[in-house]
């Protein structure tokens, strides 16, 4: 038996004792822990949808019977779309996190930009943690307000970025702009996470800037699960999660080298997720390169359901029908997700039940979309009748990247 192994045995173990939700779901599988002696048991155990993680929220609040520490002794609680209340469990394994930001050198000396928004989910913040734990100083500037990012990065002397790369590229062509070119922007490292991180990007921010970069993947649910390095395809898979690779729609294991959903299990045992179905389609490599210590994930190649990530945040089918369902006026509606000029657009088609008024409806469903999915759209159009399909995708991702 594999230290793995044993990993994942005393983790079902302790979690069908300690976590409510883990014993209801093995026991409607007929699964006992002692039938889980390693990583190849799983398979035992049916994949846990997103869907379903969020039902299970909602009829056992607040953390759905997955907690097993007592709720006083988590630092932090989020909250995902559902919604979900993601609690932040004390690491097992804190140095291990670290290992994207010392691949790119983040440490004593270094002030790091972190743009990702610190309030309701955990990027910012525990990112935030991460560099502070290198040694490195950070400005928390969250997301928007180039202007004063530009200032603060030449007056600060910043070296690191921490956020998308489509907001580096923007805030590099601003800059360029107020007439910094690459020799006078101090940025030399940067950590990206929550979008594509293209070839273009790279060779703009390590070619032209001289920068050391990494793109990190991770979920609110199961926090960060790899990074990239250089000359590796994909990414790096970090110890505090197990991944396999099944089929979308029976949940069974597929070879190495083969595309599925990626299915997690976290080895935190104070909130265990086992086998959680994250809905991204990605591939194992058969032998991970030496670089990666664990698994190497060759990449990620899509989403196997409906959900669709846009600024970083998923927007789910349901959550329409949730939004069109508080307004008696619409009768459907569509979602378009273009991105010009690296910027992700947000276009919605509405259709109005007859005899309906438009007066403010944009207004009032672009503030839900806000306020529940803390998203941000970007125009809504009023369609005639009979305009949008009601067979057709609710969510219509037609961004293109190089």
């Amino acid at each position: 038996m594999t230290d793995l192994d044993r990993r994942i045995s005393k983790l079902v173990q302790e979690a069908y004792v300690h976590a409510p939700a883990i014993r209801q779901l093995l026991d409607e599988a007929g699964v006992a822990p002692a039938d889980i002696n390693g990583a190849d048991d799983l398979t035992r155990i049916p994949v846990l949808s997103k869907d379903a993680l969020v039902e299970i929220h909602r009829e056992n609040p607040p953390f759905g019977g997955f907690l097993t520490i007592d709720p006083a002794d988590l630092p932090r609680i989020y909250i995902s779309p559902g919604p979900i209340y993601d609690p932040q469990p004390p690491p097992e394994e804190p140095e291990a996190q670290l290992a994207p930001f010392r691949y790119i050198g983040i440490g004593r000396d270094d002030r790091v930009l972190n743009t990702f928004m610190y309030h309701l989910t955990p990027a910012g913040i525990l990112l935030d943690e991460a560099i502070r734990a290198c040694g490195a100083t950070v400005i928390p500037t969250g997301p928007g307000n180039t202007e004063l990012q530009i200032m603060m990065m030449m007056a600060l002397g910043a070296t690191g970025f921490v956020g998308q790369p489509s907001y580096l590229m923007t805030l590099l062509d601003k800059a360029a702009e107020m007439g910094m070119v690459a020799g006078v922007v101090p940025l030399k490292k940067a950590l990206f996470s929550a979008e594509p991180y293209t070839p273009s990007q790279r060779e703009r921010f390590e070619g032209e800037y001289g920068m050391k970069t990494t793109s990190a993947y991770g979920t609110a649910d199961l926090g960060l699960i790899g990074y990239t390095r250089e000359g590796l395809q994909g990414f790096c898979i970090m110890p505090s999660v197990y991944l396999q690779i099944c089929d979308p729609e029976t949940g069974a294991p597929l070879p190495d080298g083969e595309t599925g959903e990626i299915v997690a299990t976290t080895l935190n045992k104070a909130y265990p997720l086992i086998r959680f179905g994250t809905g991204d389609l990605g591939a194992l490599a058969p032998q991970p390169a030496p670089p990666c210590e664990g698994q190497q994930l060759l990449g990620l190649f899509g989403r196997s359901g409906d959900a669709i990530k846009v600024r970083g945040m998923f927007l789910h089918p349901n959550q329409l029908a949730y939004a069109v369902m508080q307004f008696p006026e619409i009768k459907d509606i569509q979602v378009f997700i273009t991105r010009p000029e690296n910027r992700d657009v947000v276009t919605v088609n509405m259709e109005l039940n007859q005899g309906a008024s438009a007066e403010g409806i944009g207004e009032r469903l672009s503030a839900l979309a806000q306020q529940a999915v803390r998203l941000r759209i970007d125009t809504v159009n009023i369609v005639p009748a009979s305009s949008i399909d009601p067979n057709a995708r609710k969510i219509v991702d037609e961004r293109e990247w190089d």
